[in-house]
């Protein structure tokens, strides 16, 4: 940068709410470091600029944002490589940490002279927003009343340096200053900020009211926010500088979901001998939020839809969760903030490791642990299959640095760039290596570095008028690594190189022997490093191995080349003598040893027990120490992963070894969860030979059922938690067996039945939302393909018999789901995943209608998550083209982001076809819609363009797509080189070039060269062109209807609702000197061409959370 600014003194942003634009003002203060500063770079999007003035002088400007169109006036190319590398140019033009901007600002000449001088300069510039797409969230319901009645409310949103969508700024994170901003709104309205709310202005007629906010502590841009609604107020009763706001009517679940946050506070204050550094705390709870949860300065911005009651189970600790999340990130992310973009590992690492610190001591460690196992499967699960995520990428002027991820199809330069999935996959990385990095230098040195910083920061906050000071508050990979070595006088260096410098996670493999001469385990241990996504790891490795006399740990280094080492056992086989075992946590239990080896004293072998690599681990061992592992293992993780590995051992040992586990009341309730899933995988394997009742019946009966009526369920009491989620996993579970007809046994779905049936919750004090929701669920996992007899058209009358009481019971919840709503409708939801596994199995016709009905603006937004869900997967079976573009247009006009994030994400998870199978869905229109979507139709929101990259890379790859014709310069033919040359944009996505070399040496041999060329033209094109679709889209068509979603008017759904060409292809040909040119091919086609919301059932049922601003106002100078 060639400037730093260092005082913002005035922010005003006028929110209107009657018809006119939001418009106001920027006053920024320039403190220039080089001499010779005539042009001024600012980030600005969406923002009409009206005047700019540099110390009271008319300045000309220049406003160029290459991000709204990427590729300008280009029809031809249409390969995903041409578009990322346009891209990442164009996100690089603006880049404010390169001294870019779309805003330059030319200084007039007779302030050259100041600036050579190093004096100050002061930036006013008015603007306005005219019906934002970006940045500003608008919600207004439509309904009655005025604005405030109608709970309308407008927040900020952003995925990264979004800032400069609502106001020009620097928006970078390593532009800090300090902040003056003012709101003026209705007098209906709060307007909540950042900083410490200095005074409340009303105008002379008392409509209007100006909201001043004053953040003293340097803030980056980025982290500002705003939200201006009728809000709720509540003062946190524990923390009095802690303000709480949310939407009318909802005030009791706000003072219930915020009565622990003074806890969280607490833990991080303790274990960062720190104070929170600012001196108000805001929570700010908005409907249609763009994320769960989002951060900024001395304020967070939630969703409203983590609001819950004390009823509510299921909800509280995920609540929990993302209010330390929130309050973690207030720490590193908003007050300390990052260098460069490649430091941003450090601020998500650290705030992610506290987290886990704050859910180790609030749900345990077995929670910790388990939540661990979680994140470590997930990275490693991503990295194999899509390759390495690098957290700390370096780029340089060679061409290989310059792509250190050439695995993936969009570059990792910029936040701009990156896909969804791999910035949350990069977020979990970053804390795991945290982890990592506190296994080699202990808890106690980390935290010691996480106070160096937060007091240095701290320090530096306080120097308001020394702002070269506040680089204190930029975390760099470099600083925090000296700190590391300054407070731990440790060097790990070898470990950031590995897993910082590095993509990829390790795979290993193992296996043992025992040598009974030499009384040694034979141990080996073999890595693949060649697969996709995987690195060779050397270094030390954990191996822990429960022997008869005790658990002992073995620390084996990994070399170049070893693969075998030897462990010396500590235990003689005694395996008829009765002595108790002693266990790794001290305890000594007393174990049946007739099924271990009589040679053996080895029980079970676990390798990297503490997770201390990131790592997948094959290991071979038998079974019966997978079942010793299971059953006397006292750590999460060694349970889970035996459990795992019993899946592939169906034997009644097994089985008995599943059971006492579910019986156990003293093992953690994940574990017996998992375990009722892998019970039921056993009795499925073993179906001949199982005797007894069917699997989980008896426990779920001894537990949960009246005593002299086994098959009538005891009314609801789920004062234990734990009991509470097993009672809600099993009939889950056991609807997933099956009998020798590969059908649920007659007798559990009898039982599931008969729970839905006799379900009492009159006398409990926890709603039993969540566990009907789970009975459904368990009714849908009953469902088998059902048998046709000569294509029979499926109705009422010819149902089978089971599926028409499972029809039934889901017809009657969905429709007393619109007169009795369930807490975020739960039941809707699973209803309908039941309905449309009724359609996949043939039981009823597939219909994508009523799911269309459900996914309509209105709805609950986990309703229309569920309804989308179905019609994307009924468009991917049944490859429809009128849904797929149904599910396009809504990308493109619904009011929600989330919604239309989730619909390209769920698009790219379930795609409708691949780049590697051929389908009539793949047309010319497809593509050329999906490429204007991701070229300019998603300029407003970096993280929905990132999605339509993402799923035009599943669907087309990132080569031409085969369904469009070859471009004009098919086939080249070079004289020089003496070859013909594929046009480049064209070439296969894999495989060498497609070249036919040809040596002309004489005029006969030059026209049999050319004829053959020709002939090679013929052949290639054949099968390009043959497979297009005869079906385009009339671009001049639009869908401009919208259906109102009301669901009370929505008519009840019955049963027998639910159960009631030719292609051408022309080519032409010209030959033109030695180019051959190409015809493209002529197709047609037809292109198909009020809401509410619904509240908790202890909530009353009103429609004051829905909304979009209208605008009131004028300029205020």
């Amino acid at each position: 940068m060639i400037y730093h600014h260092w005082d913002a003194i005035g922010t005003v942003v006028i929110v209107a709410l009657r018809g006119v634009a939001p418009a106001g003002y920027v006053e920024l203060t320039i403190f220039p470091t080089v001499m010779n500063l005539n042009r001024i770079k600012l980030n600005s999007k969406q923002c009409r600029i009206y005047r700019v003035r540099v110390n009271d002088l008319e300045a000309p400007f220049i406003y160029n944002d290459p991000t709204l169109e990427v590729c300008h006036h280009e029809s031809k190319q249409r390969n995903l490589n041409y578009f990322s590398s346009a891209y990442t140019a164009a996100v690089s033009a603006v880049d404010p940490d390169a001294g870019n901007g779309e805003l330059s600002i030319k200084v007039p000449s007779e302030l050259w002279k100041q600036g050579d001088e190093m004096k100050v300069m002061k930036v006013y510039i008015e603007f306005s927003l005219d019906q934002p797409k970006g940045g500003l969230h608008f919600v207004v319901p439509d309904v009655e009343g005025s604005m405030a009645e109608r709970a309308a409310h407008v927040f900020s949103f952003g995925n990264q340096n979004s800032t400069r969508f609502w106001f020009p700024c620097v928006d970078s994170y390593s532009e800090l200053c300090t902040w003056k901003l003012e709101f003026t709104v209705d007098a209906s309205m709060v307007a909540v900020s950042c900083g410490d709310l200095v005074e409340t202005i009303y105008t002379h007629d008392m409509r209007k009211k100006t909201y001043h906010y004053m953040l003293p502590i340097p803030t980056a841009a980025p982290n500002i926010s705003l939200a201006v609604g009728p809000f709720e107020i509540l003062v946190d009763p524990y923390m009095h500088e802690v303000t709480h706001f949310c939407l009318p009517q909802l005030l009791p679940l706000l003072k219930h979901t915020m009565s622990y946050l003074h806890e969280i506070f607490e833990f991080y204050e303790e274990i960062l001998t720190c104070r929170y550094p600012y001196s108000c705390f805001k929570t700010v709870f908005v409907d249609e939020a763009y994320v769960q949860v989002s951060s900024y300065a001395s304020m967070s911005i939630f969703s409203t839809n983590l609001l819950h009651s004390g009823m509510i189970i299921d909800q509280t600790p995920i609540s929990r969760r993302f209010l330390a999340q929130a309050l973690a990130q207030q720490f590193f992310g908003c007050f300390i903030s990052r260098m460069s973009w490649s430091d941003e590992w450090v601020l998500k690492g650290i705030s992610g490791y506290i987290y886990g610190l704050y859910l180790k001591k609030t749900f345990g460690v077995n929670e910790y642990r388990h939540w661990i196992k979680e994140e470590l499967d997930k990275i490693v699960d991503y990295e194999l299959k899509m390759g390495g995520v690098l957290l700390h990428p370096t780029f340089s002027g060679g061409k290989e640095k310059d792509n250190p991820t050439p695995h993936l199809h969009f570059s990792i330069r910029h936040p701009h760039t990156l896909s969804w999935e791999y910035y949350k996959m990069f977020q979990c990385k970053a804390h795991l290596v945290m982890r990592l990095i506190e296994n080699r230098i202990s808890m106690e040195f980390m935290l010691q570095v996480f106070n160096k910083l937060l007091s240095l920061a701290s320090t530096a906050s306080s120097q308001k008028y020394q702002s070269h000071m506040w680089s204190q508050m930029l975390v760099s990979t470099s600083g925090f690594l000296k700190s590391i070595s300054n407070v731990s006088g440790k060097d790990i260096g070898p470990l950031i190189k590995q897993w910082v410098d590095q993509s990829g996670v390790v795979k290993f493999f193992g296996s043992f022997a025992f040598n009974r001469k030499r009384n040694v385990l034979e141990l080996e241990i073999r890595q693949d490093y060649t697969s996709s996504g995987t690195q060779k790891y050397v270094g030390p490795i954990k191996v822990t191995v429960q022997e008869l006399d005790g658990s002992f740990n073995h620390t084996l280094q990994i070399e170049e080349n070893s693969l075998k080492h030897d462990i010396p056992c500590h235990s003689k086989s005694r395996r008829n003598k009765k002595k108790k075992i002693p266990l790794m946590n001290g305890e000594e239990v007393d174990m049946d040893l007739s099924a271990m080896d009589a040679d053996s004293p080895l029980l079970w072998i676990r390798i990297d027990p503490d997770m201390s690599i990131l790592r997948k681990v094959e290991f071979e061992q038998a079974d019966f120490m997978w079942q010793y592992q299971l059953k006397f293992e006292r750590d999460v993780v060694a349970q889970e992963e035996a459990i795992s590995a019993l899946e592939k051992f169906p034997t009644p040992a097994s089985r008995r070894a599943l059971t006492d586990i579910l019986e156990q009341d003293q093992c953690f309730y994940k574990v017996r969860m998992q375990a009722c899933f892998c019970l039921a995988k056993i009795a499925n394997s073993m179906m001949s030979t199982w005797t007894g009742p069917p699997a989980m019946k008896s426990l779920f009966t001894r537990m949960f059922c009246c005593k002299s009526c086994p098959n009538i369920v005891k009314t609801n009491n789920f004062i234990n938690f734990q009991s509470y989620f097993l009672q809600k996993t099993i009939p889950v579970a056991m609807a997933l067996l099956r009998d020798v007809q590969n059908l649920c046994p007659k007798e559990v779905l009898n039982f599931i039945l008969d729970l839905i049936k006799y379900n009492d919750n009159r006398k409990n004090k926890f709603s039993d939302n969540y566990y009907r929701a789970e009975l459904i669920d368990a009714l849908t996992n009953s469902l088998t393909p059902a048998i046709s007899i000569n294509n029979e058209v499926r109705t009422v009358d010819n149902l089978n018999a089971d599926v028409r009481l499972i029809l039934e019971e889901i017809t009657r919840f969905l429709n007393m789901e619109k007169l009795l709503p369930s807490y975020r409708n739960t039941i809707t939801v699973s209803c309908l995943r039941a309905i449309r596994m009724l359609q996949k199995n043939g039981h009823i016709p597939s219909d994508p209608s009523l799911f269309k009905t459900y996914a309509q603006y209105g709805h609950f937004v986990d309703v229309r998550i569920a309804a989308l869900e179905a019609v994307i997967d009924y468009t991917r079976v049944d490859r429809s083209s009128s849904e797929l573009q149904w599910l396009l247009d809504l990308v493109q006009n619904d009011p929600v982001h989330y919604i239309r994030h989730e619909i390209l994400s769920m698009l790219a998870k379930n795609p409708p076809f691949t780049k590697a199978a051929d389908s009539s869905l793949c047309n010319e229109a497809l593509v050329d819609q999906l490429w204007k979507l991701m070229n300019s139709g998603t300029c407003h929101d970096w993280r929905l363009r990132c999605d339509a990259v993402n799923l035009y890379y599943t669907l087309f790859g990132l080569t031409r797509p085969s369904c469009l014709p070859l471009p004009e310069l098919g086939l080249v033919l070079n004289l020089k080189e003496k070859k013909a040359v594929l046009n480049p944009t064209i070439k296969s996505e894999q495989g060498p070039e497609v070249t036919s070399n040809m040596t002309f040496t004489s005029t006969h041999n030059f026209i049999l060269h050319y004829e053959a060329a020709i002939q090679c033209v013929h052949v290639f094109t054949r099968g390009a062109l043959t497979t297009a679709n005869s079906n385009t889209r009339n671009e001049s068509e639009t869908c401009s209807t919208r259906v109102k979603a009301e669901p009370w008017r929505t008519p009840p759904v019955t049963l027998s609702s639910l159960t009631n060409g030719s292609t051408k292809v022309f080519c032409s040909w010209s030959e033109l000197f030695l180019k051959v040119r190409f015809g493209k091919p002529f197709r047609t086609s037809k292109k198909n061409t009020k809401r509410t919301s619904f509240w908790p059932d202890f909530v009353r049922n009103d429609v004051t959370s829905r909304f979009r601003l209208k605008y009131t106002g004028a300029l205020i100078v």
